[in-house]
């Protein structure tokens, strides 16, 4: 019996061992301006370094939300959202389709996503850090673009390297004999750096970031002759050293500094380079051939005249007599808003959009689906319009699934002059209930209506075609001609269902029209809103919305606030 546990415990273990499922777990370092600062659950599993998506975000600070019976995990911050689902490589980013180098795992009840996740610019930005993965940690840096990089000592002189981004700019100051200070106007400098180099050439360097410049101060040593500072090509380079580094710049016609330069007033002197035949030591930037011709600042180096072009002579203007003279410009009319061009129709075209159906249920309580009360009330309202005398289409008129991209071009080809879409609305805040109209802005009223658009967004997980990114190009691009529109759209929507009587619905009269950014509404062109009947995660709102007769009356009161503004707009007499 002794020899079967044993049997059975060794082959326990080697199934823990060789099943990637049983992993070994480590811990990622977090590296921030090059200290440790803690650390968070990382596994390697084959070439793909995972993290855990609850634990990093937050130490990005960042809020998560994760949903175990979806497999989700929600990650937030100002200007930034992401959803990750379980076991996929698509996630979605702001409204938009991404794509990992490998997918989302649930190891051990924790959601693990590629640490690219993490590096992402979108993310990146949001938190305002420049974030790379490697050798097991994150390297976690300011948004910087000035960086110290090496230094380089010779015979003849001493340099400094710093990386730079093409925009930044400098200027140089020489206050005294012994001190340079190189100032950098709204650059950002990777690392705060001290460094006492105690040469004959450079004491010491010292660069800070102040409130919006970087600043640079080097106190120059006992020998330095000479210092400069210039850019070569990516690269920015202090150096200090003897008079005779450098052969002397062969004369050209003066040209004008890029940098303000404040030095002494002392005159400029220049001194032959003897070649290192002769038993001279070598200067740094003798060796380095990219640098080797670049002009040397002495203490005193004069500032280039700037010579402006001579100006050609103005030529005399001749007279204009009544046979030359320039006939009245005829009276412009003002052009019509783009609103208010429409197309060649004289019924009025609205399309209906049920939200989510088919393999998307939209949001759920015990047997209670999203997608059968949008499509219920999109078909009521879409027969009250027709039985109006409206022109209408139905994105849907089954459980059938239709892409959030599918919806809006649905709208644009059958040119439609308003679209609506019909949703039931969902919280984790069970008192959270009531009636609301939303119209499309990239900035949300609050961060409910952001919390709102973002579950509704979610529908693009389930979208298994590639996304048409021209498409989405093309709708980013889209213009807000329509916004105004669908704001009063909403205030007409808002009202008749306030006094629709039979809902039982509370319509708060002032926060229930609000705005947020809704990818199905971004590339309609015409005035769109999205309706949120009330909240399937509250108790009095899903009894309501439960009862059929509830329904119809809701989509009565959506039809008079749609006849209603039509009316007022001039579609209907």
């Amino acid at each position: 019996m002794k020899r079967l546990w044993q049997i059975l415990l060794s082959g326990l273990l080697a199934l823990f061992v060789s099943c990637p499922a049983f992993a070994a777990q480590d811990e990622a370092d977090f590296i921030v301006s090059g200290k440790k600062d803690g650390t968070v659950p990382f596994e390697q599993i084959g070439d793909v370094p995972y993290v855990d998506v609850q634990k990093t975000a937050r130490k990005f600070g960042a809020s998560v939300e994760l949903f175990a019976k979806s497999k989700q995990a929600k990650v937030s911050t100002k200007g930034f959202y992401a959803i990750l689902t379980a076991p996929l490589q698509e996630i979605v980013v702001n409204a938009q389709p991404k794509t990992l180098s490998a997918p989302v795992l649930v190891r051990g009840g924790k959601v693990m996503t590629p640490a690219e996740f993490f590096t992402l610019p979108a993310f990146t930005q949001a938190v305002d850090k420049q974030v790379e993965f490697k050798n097991g940690a994150f390297q976690i840096e300011r948004r910087y673009n000035l960086a110290y990089e090496d230094k380089k000592f010779g015979g003849k002189d001493n340099l400094l390297l710093f990386t730079a981004q093409k925009n930044v700019t400098f200027t140089t100051e020489q206050p005294n004999k012994h001190t340079v200070i190189i100032t950098f106007p709204n650059a950002v400098v990777k690392r705060d750096l001290h460094e006492r180099l105690r040469t004959s050439y450079i004491a010491s360097a010292d660069i800070r970031q102040t409130r919006g410049d970087a600043v640079l101060k080097v106190i120059l040593g006992k020998d330095a002759k000479v210092w400069s500072f210039d850019r070569t090509g990516d690269k920015l380079v202090f150096r200090a050293g003897l008079k005779n580094a450098l052969p002397a710049p062969e004369e050209e016609p003066a040209k004008a500094e890029t940098s303000a330069v404040k030095t002494a007033a002392k005159p400029a002197q220049t001194a032959e380079h003897k070649s290192l035949v002769e038993g001279e030591e070598p200067s740094v930037l003798a060796e380095e051939e990219a640098l080797s011709h670049e002009p040397v600042m002495t203490a005193a180096a004069p500032k280039a005249a700037v010579i402006a072009p001579a100006k050609p002579e103005a030529k005399p203007t001749p007279a204009i007599s009544a046979k030359t003279a320039p006939k009245a410009a005829p009276v412009l009319k003002n052009e019509p808003n783009p609103v208010s061009i429409r197309e060649a129709h004289k019924k009025m075209r609205i399309v209906v959009d049920p939200g989510h159906g088919g393999k998307d249920p939209g949001a759920m309580r015990n047997r209670m689906r999203e997608k059968d009360w949008n499509l219920a009330v999109g078909k009521e309202l879409a027969r009250l319009l027709q039985k109006g005398g409206f022109e209408v289409k139905l994105t849907r008129d089954n459980d059938t699934f239709i892409a959030l991209s599918e919806r809006s071009r649905i709208a644009n080809n059958f040119k439609a002059d308003l679209f609506v879409s019909v949703h039931t609305n969902a919280s984790k805040n069970r008192n959270a209930n009531g009636f609301q109209v939303y119209f499309r802005s990239e900035k949300a009223t609050d961060k409910e209506a952001a919390e709102t658009a973002a579950f509704e967004n979610e529908a693009m997980q389930y979208e298994e075609v590639h996304y048409n990114f021209v498409d989405a190009l093309l709708q980013s691009l889209a213009k807000n001609e329509y916004i105004n529109e669908s704001s009063k759209l909403a205030g007409y929507v808002r009202n008749a269902v306030y006094k629709q009587p039979g809902i039982g619905i509370a319509v708060n009269q002032n926060s229930s029209v609000r705005q947020a950014n809704f990818y199905v509404l971004k590339g309609v062109n015409s005035p769109a809103v999205l309706v949120e009947m009330g909240y399937i995660s509250s108790n009095k709102d899903r009894a309501r919305l439960g009862n059929s007769a509830v329904r119809n009356k809701m989509a009565l009161g959506i039809y008079n606030g749609i006849y209603n503004y039509a009316k007022k707009e001039g579609w209907i007499n």
